[in-house]
């Protein structure tokens, strides 16, 4: 998760007593229940999913901007979480076969494996 939406919480517990509106009235004018929205504002709900952030973002005046990352950390992240998956793989199959892995021959794998991805076609990234 990104700072940005772990701190989300924060920022909208402020934007509200910015306001001067009490965790109450959010509830009233959003529909949702006042045990939600308390958790939502107070962090400890750890997937308030979509819709809940946008209606207590809405009641509370703020926007939600959808701003584009770099494609390449964007990309590599994706490598780097598949390479990952592969990896863990051959350390399975090798485990199984009592052959252990060394810890720096798995980092050099998925290192090789991040390097084949991004250098390779779009479509085995993504897929």
């Amino acid at each position: 998760m990104t700072s940005t939406l772990m701190n989300l919480h924060k920022e909208l517990e402020t934007r509200r007593r910015i306001l001067g509106m009490s965790c109450s009235a959010v509830a009233k004018r959003t529909a949702l229940s006042l045990r939600t929205v308390q958790r939502v504002l107070s962090g400890r709900e750890k997937d308030p999913g979509f819709q809940t952030i946008a209606t207590i973002t809405n009641c509370l005046g703020m926007s939600i901007d959808f701003k584009a990352t770099d494609s390449n950390d964007l990309r590599r992240r994706q490598a780097e979480h598949k390479a990952n998956q592969l990896v863990s793989i051959v350390q399975g199959s090798s485990a199984l076969e009592a052959q252990g892995v060394s810890d720096d021959t798995i980092r050099r794998l998925k290192e090789k494996t991040v390097h084949e991805l991004l250098a390779g076609s779009s479509r085995k990234l993504w897929k």
